[in-house]
């Protein structure tokens, strides 16, 4: 059988169906085999895993991923693909394919239900407009993870991987490397899909931790301290989080808190480490 990662074959099953491709779900079909192994490497999948694949489209990657793991499930949101993966998939025994938002599904059941509650590997292709939604959905529900393997945009790719004092370092970066390891495998021109995006790609692999590798004793406090630092960049720590309506904090009382750091009070939030952010919430949080 011929793979769907051939152009021709892409454009033969987008014909054969009358496929319009919908802006609203940011539909990009991948048209790179090479790309699908580069994937597949990263992921580590081996006949024992359970992989959910998410917005599988016509089924290109699910083919590599059905060819590889134990058990394939596809969530997919356009119901117009439906019948194209129930043809493209019909070969495959261990692919079941769900019409639903992955927003709206129970991950944690799915885990439960198909592999007795051990850690899947989350694969996908992701839209750019949900990238982070979907992302940090998977890591906050606390569902059994083991890694994240995605198609993103490079930007998005290079925020996640990014360090402190760097342009790309923000929210994003801190809160993907608290609960995982990021690496970039590959980086993906445009012509490697179908329609072609307006901007370069990346696949990304986020080794999930079992155990968070950060102690803090209060998990929102420390997300809302991260948000409210970079929510206006150019202020000091102090004054975002003076300015931040969702917290009550002094100025004095963050700059006592940075004084037992042993940080200036004039520190931005972008030069503090995931470990300071951490420290500083600690420390406001009695």
């Amino acid at each position: 059988m011929e793979k769907l990662s051939s152009p021709k074959k892409t454009i033969e099953v987008i014909q054969k169906y009358n496929f319009d491709f919908q802006k609203k779900f940011g539909q990009n079909f991948l048209i790179d085999g090479r790309v699908l192994d580069k994937i597949i490497d990263a992921a580590e999948i081996s006949k024992e895993d359970f992989v959910l694949e998410i917005g599988p489209g016509i089924g290109t990657m699910t083919q590599y991923l059905a060819e590889n793991a134990r058990e394939v499930l596809a969530v997919e949101i356009d119901k117009n693909l439906i019948p194209i993966l129930e043809d493209t998939l019909s070969e495959y025994e261990n692919v079941s394919i769900l019409n639903e938002d992955i927003l709206k599904v129970d991950i944690g059941k799915i885990a439960k239900e198909r592999n007795g509650g051990r850690p899947i590997k989350v694969v996908a292709n992701l839209p750019y407009y949900i990238t982070t939604p979907i992302i940090m959905g998977l890591f906050e529900s606390h569902v059994p993870i083991a890694s994240i393997t995605v198609m993103v945009q490079k930007e998005v790719a290079d925020r996640m991987q990014a360090g402190p004092g760097t342009k790309d370092y923000g929210a994003l970066s801190l809160a993907v490397q608290y609960y995982a390891k990021p690496y970039i495998v590959a980086n993906v021109p445009p012509n490697c899909f179908m329609p072609r995006p307006k901007v370069g790609s990346a696949v990304i692999r986020l080794a999930k931790y079992q155990q968070p590798k950060i102690e803090v004793s209060n998990e929102k406090l420390m997300f809302q301290l991260i948000r409210a630092s970079f929510n206006q960049r150019r202020k000091t720590l102090q004054n975002g989080i003076k300015n931040f309506s969702e917290l009550n904090f002094s100025k004095e009382q963050v700059a006592e808190a940075l004084e037992q750091m042993e940080v200036s009070a004039s520190v931005r939030g972008e030069a503090l480490t995931l470990e300071q952010f951490a420290h500083l919430s600690n420390l406001l949080d009695r």
